[in-house]
């Protein structure tokens, strides 16, 4: 188990992280989110000794690490860069930390034949680095994160120099590995997607403090604040002129500040349910697949809504917009 408390970063009268607290549990997969500049990188390297706190505690396992040097902390750390030798054979990057520790050649040679099946290059063990694809060389980084049996496995946006691709295949294999040895791991991204995807619980940094903690169920549906609400997936922000709209339309007195998810947000010919209606028109359309995402001209204002499959309601048509009073998220 890791725990951080009141943990503070400073560069001289800059405060990076400010009162920094939360617990991640054994096995847990632990996201660090929030835009550039935030915090959760300079909170990443903090735990991993890179950074030197100048308040609070880091506890892994109840011992207090903030005192020790990276190399005495026991974690894996996964660079966003990879920072492998690219003149290395894989074989010999992974190896490497075992190398410098004196380790017998052939516990060096199990080992990394272990760690390298586990992450899918066993095959590649004999190519130098800068023969590898970019997926190929964030397996061999995170094999030799992972050879020294770390207690913590920390990861800097590691997905970051991938193509889309390759990011949604490498973060399931990233969470496979890291369930199938039950470590406790903290990762670092800006991509809320790749965040819910991966992620048994996310820390919402903003501006150097962490202002929600949750699940990605949690953090989606019952946002605590309205940083939260417009940061993680798309979400529409209702200005006064909506709002005038909406209770005009509704005989309802709604004020205040209000957001939908544009799934929340439904197209009708016709008022049928029980719920809030709004007139409008059709300005854009996008076929996504799946999905349809339209763009809904109300007044001088507009709302997107996003449906499964295609509608049968073309662009500069006009529709009634539906949705409940029960998802609009109030802040």
């Amino acid at each position: 188990m890791v725990e951080l408390k009141n943990v503070e970063v400073k560069y001289g009268d800059f405060t990076a992280v400010k009162g920094v607290d939360f617990k991640v549990d054994n096995g847990e997969f632990f996201t660090l989110l929030g835009p550039s500049g935030c915090g959760k990188t300079t909170t990443l390297r903090a735990v991993s000794g890179f950074e030197k706190i100048s308040k609070g505690e880091i506890l892994l396992d109840g011992k207090n690490i903030a005192p020790l040097s990276p190399e005495e902390r026991e974690i894996g750390f996964v660079f966003q860069n990879y920072a492998l030798f690219p003149s290395m054979t894989v074989f010999n990057n992974i190896g490497f930390g075992l190398k410098i520790r004196h380790i017998s050649k052939d516990k060096i040679r199990k080992r990394v034949e272990d760690v390298a099946e586990l992450t899918g290059i066993l095959e590649h063990l004999p190519k130098k680095v800068s023969e590898l694809s970019g997926g190929q060389q964030q397996r061999v980084a995170i094999a030799r994160a992972l050879i020294l049996n770390p207690r913590l496995l920390l990861m800097d946006e590691p997905l970051s120099n991938l193509d889309a691709k390759l990011r949604v295949s490498m973060r399931g294999e990233i969470k496979r590995i890291q369930k199938k040895l039950g470590i406790v791991a903290i990762y670092v991204t800006h991509d809320q997607e790749e965040a819910m995807a991966v992620s048994d619980k996310i820390a919402v940094f903003n501006q150097g403090v962490i202002e929600q903690i949750g699940t990605p169920k949690e953090i989606y549906n019952n946002p605590k604040t309205e940083f939260v609400c417009k940061f993680i997936g798309a979400i529409n922000e209702f200005d006064e002129k909506i709002i005038e709209s909406i209770n005009k339309e509704n005989n309802i007195d709604l004020s205040g500040k209000y957001f939908i998810r544009p799934e929340n947000v439904h197209l009708v010919k016709k008022e049928e349910e029980k719920g809030i209606y709004l007139s409008g028109k059709i300005i854009d359309i996008e076929f996504l697949g799946a999905f349809s995402k339209s763009q809904i001209e109300v007044g001088n204002s507009s709302i997107i809504s996003l449906e499964i499959g295609e509608k049968n309601y073309p662009q500069n048509s006009e529709v009634k917009v539906f949705f409940k009073e029960t998802d609009l998220l109030k802040f």
